[in-house]
């Protein structure tokens, strides 16, 4: 993604009010732990795992460790204070580094690994699932979040965004997908209007308060364009045609 700026700035500066960073709600995404029901003791993996608020969640919520995987030096740093402050140390573990690169010192025993919302980790959905159920154990849990096409994409909404059609398929082709790997399909939590509408009107917030804050920064005047063509992209189309859910899977 050539943004014309450090990427990893720009969705730190862009994320900076988001405690998760997908178009989630934090009330859905502490109902989708609940549905985990995973046993003591048990193993975790995030990958992308963002500001850890979703492995802090299943913490508090179970008794198990976790470990969590994230890129951005500027998100991990969220992480850990994150982290921190809940004083889930010593039972979350973070990593700076690359998720596609990374490999659980025990391959197919974690009770639960999950990439929600970067698939291009591993080359995209599908390979998502292949590489995240060959770390669980038989029995364990496989959980993603992915963007579908409510409807047909205008093809102006695809030119400003510099997307194409094949960025994303359907809701049930996403499940459907899982299914042909042969993992059992067990639940799906999908965004509703508000969900979205929150986590891009955080994004806009955000840059418009940092480029007054920062006057100076040279990346302002791009970090701006930017924001503004995908805040005009998702009014004017993406808000109509672009969905959002998690998806979780068993491992047979």
């Amino acid at each position: 993604m050539d943004l014309g700026m450090d990427m990893w700035k720009y969705f730190g500066i862009t994320h900076t009010n988001h405690t998760i960073m997908n178009p989630m709600s934090l009330d859905k995404a502490g109902k989708l732990v609940e549905l985990l029901q995973l046993t003591d003791g048990g193993r975790v993996l995030d990958v992308a795992c963002g500001k850890a608020e979703f492995l802090c969640l299943i913490a508090e919520r179970y008794d198990v460790t976790g470990t969590g995987i994230e890129l951005s030096p500027h998100t991990i740093s969220a992480a850990r204070q994150n982290v921190e402050a809940r004083n889930l140390g010593n039972r979350i573990e973070l990593l700076h580094t690359d998720g596609g690169t990374y490999a659980p010192d025990k391959i197919g025993r974690l009770d639960l690994v999950s990439c929600i919302g970067a698939s291009w980790v591993y080359q995209g959905h599908a390979g998502t699932l292949k590489a995240l159920m060959k770390m669980a154990r038989p029995g364990g849990l496989v959980l993603v979040g992915e963007p579908f096409w409510r409807g047909e994409p205008d093809p102006e909404y695809l030119k400003l965004t510099d997307t194409t059609p094949d960025m994303c398929g359907s809701h049930i082709g996403n499940l459907k997908t899982g299914e042909e790997l042969g993992l059992t399909f067990l639940y799906s939590l999908v965004s509703n209007q508000d969900d979205w509408d929150h986590y891009e009107g955080l994004q806009w917030q955000a840059a418009e308060r940092y480029a007054v804050d920062r006057p100076d920064d040279p990346d302002v005047e791009v970090l701006l364009r930017v924001i503004r063509r995908n805040r005009d992209a998702y009014l004017s189309w993406g808000r109509d045609c672009l969905g959002w859910a998690m998806y979780l899977f068993r491992v047979s």
